[in-house]
């Protein structure tokens, strides 16, 4: 439990810093959410002064920081210039949206990764562990933007898939299960743009752990007992494998994260990809930094699973935290 409380302070730690420095670099970045409003004839100088005023923009940073901390306390994370809302309740439903395609992708990627990489960890050298390396090669060598860009050409030629949002309109005069099905439907470029740019880093270090533990005095000793070879490899070398594989798994999750923003904008689901850029076309201070924010919620979670993960399967670990 020491162990679990540390990483705790050290994570709440790293999210203050996060908050600080983002608040610190959308500060300062040129420009501000009044600057359009100066070129309209019809807004009164005495209007701009109390919109900064309300907004609280004519006060010092260091004291609108503590604002905001105070705000992001309460759970509301500041107000909205541009909605005049707070931006929790802008956050949430956008969140919802991006979680179900990062989560979805995030098991498809995993769920695909896990039987190439061993496949191709047993093959090492052959016809199966060429092409898996091929193939991982040129997708890590093509950005998430260009895979998107790809597969939304793909989708305006063929018109296999549905793209633009998330609900068709012939869905939403229908009951729950058209909705439910529409929405799928229109998750399915996204989340194979995702699963795809996540796909290879996976796969490699699933072969590359798998090679090292086959290799391992442990499994040589199995072979020698004329045990079966699936069994070895699934039985054995996976769980010797699986150290480096748990440090990963958390990690993948926030790294799909940050790509769905991209997939998000190109391919126009709701989530938090579009808000965060229409944030910052507007300069909506807070809203940038709330979905800032919550990214590395995401990122400071996926680090403490893959660290309970660790701490659980691992007793090397136990036992020298322990001691």
């Amino acid at each position: 439990m020491n162990y679990l409380a540390r990483r705790l302070v050290h994570c709440l730690f790293l999210l203050v810093g996060v908050s600080l420095l983002s608040f610190l670099f959308v500060e300062l970045a040129p420009g501000s959410f009044t600057d359009e409003m100066k070129l309209n004839p019809r807004i009164s100088t005495e209007t701009l002064v109390n919109l900064q005023r309300t907004y609280g923009m004519d006060q010092p940073l260091t004291l609108r920081y503590l604002h905001w901390l105070r705000s992001a306390a309460r759970g509301e994370f500041g107000f909205s210039f541009a909605y005049n809302l707070p931006v929790s309740s802008l956050l949430w439903p956008r969140a919802r949206n991006t979680l179900l395609l990062t989560g979805s992708a995030f098991f498809l990627a995993w769920g695909l990764a896990l039987p190439l990489g061993i496949l191709s960890a047993r093959n090492a050298g052959g016809w199966l562990d060429r092409a898996v390396t091929l193939t991982t090669s040129l997708l890590l060598a093509t950005p998430e933007l260009l895979l998107a860009l790809l597969l939304l050409l793909f989708a305006l030629r063929t018109r296999y898939l549905p793209v633009g949002g998330m609900l068709s309109l012939a869905s939403t005069e229908q009951g729950a299960w058209p909705q439910l099905a529409s929405i799928a439907a229109h998750a399915v470029g996204p989340v194979i743009v995702l699963a795809l740019g996540s796909l290879p880093l996976i796969v490699r270090h699933t072969r590359a752990a798998m090679i090292e533990a086959l290799d391992s005095p442990c499994i040589r000793a199995a072979r020698t007992h004329g045990l079966p070879p699936w069994r070895i490899l699934l039985r054995h070398a996976f769980p010797v494998a699986a150290n480096p594989l748990i440090s990963l798994f958390g990690l993948s999750f926030a790294s799909l994260l940050s790509a769905s923003l991209v997939a998000e904008v190109v391919m126009s689901w709701p989530g938090l990809g579009p808000l965060l850029w229409e944030a910052i076309l507007a300069r909506d201070l807070y809203v940038v930094i709330g979905t800032v924010m919550f990214a590395s919620v995401l990122l400071v979670c996926g680090i403490l699973l893959g660290d309970v993960l660790l701490f659980a399967v691992d007793p090397r670990i136990r036992s020298e935290k322990l001691a």
